[in-house]
């Protein structure tokens, strides 16, 4: 039996879905276009696209590791330096020993977009605050909670078309929502990290038809 709940905010609109575990996470938002990247981390180092700039991010044992580092007093954060609209991003990510977050990040040219963020508690889909300009504040898009396990591999799928997101997972989970800020180009996709270490695995992206 799955079980919906709504979400309305001012200017936003969401659904959360819990399911089976092991649920098809095929797109429903759009249809997969070009494959834009495919990396599998199979080899030694990281390819040219890739731009790590805070944190520790090797490959190892067949897959990115990222590890947050004290010394720099930030969040891991691995750029991934593609252009992109509409489109459609699946990996599959394991949370490590103490893995308090991850984000798969975007941004607007000129800074912080929105980000979706999977924790051992669930996920969430949020607008950034505008450094720039006080008056735009982070907004909740959707939400919905769950457990994911220590060293456990799951699913992750963000479907992105103008102001539309759906995010899922392959143990169930399924949030959607609306914002007109997400209706942008965007310069790059981002991971971020806080915790001890988090690996990454099976990377693609389509453009979104």
């Amino acid at each position: 039996m799955k079980i919906c709940v709504a979400i309305c905010l001012i200017a936003i609109s969401s659904s959360v879905c819990l399911g089976d575990k092991n649920t098809d996470i095929s797109p429903t938002l759009a249809k997969p276009g070009e494959v834009v990247l495919s990396d599998s981390f199979d080899g030694e180092t990281l390819g040219k696209e890739w731009a790590a700039t805070k944190g520790e991010w090797k490959i190892k044992d067949g897959a990115l590791v990222a590890k947050e580092l004290k010394a720099d007093e930030h969040a891991a954060v691995l750029t991934c330096k593609l252009k992109n609209r509409d489109s459609i991003v699946r990996f599959s990510f394991k949370l490590n020993g103490s893995t308090k977050s991850f984000n798969l990040s975007l941004n607007h040219a000129q800074g912080h977009l929105f980000r979706v963020t999977i924790a051992p508690t669930g996920l969430t889909i949020r607008t950034d605050k505008d450094k720039k300009d006080e008056s735009i504040k982070s907004e909740l898009i959707a939400e919905a909670n769950a457990k994911f396990e220590q060293d456990t591999w799951y699913t992750l799928q963000v479907e992105m078309v103008g102001d539309q997101v759906v995010a899922m997972t392959d143990n169930g989970l399924k949030v959607s929502g609306q914002h007109p800020r997400l209706d942008t180009e965007k310069p790059n996709y981002r991971f971020v990290m806080r915790g001890e270490t988090l690996s990454i695995d099976d990377l693609k992206i389509w453009a979104a038809k």
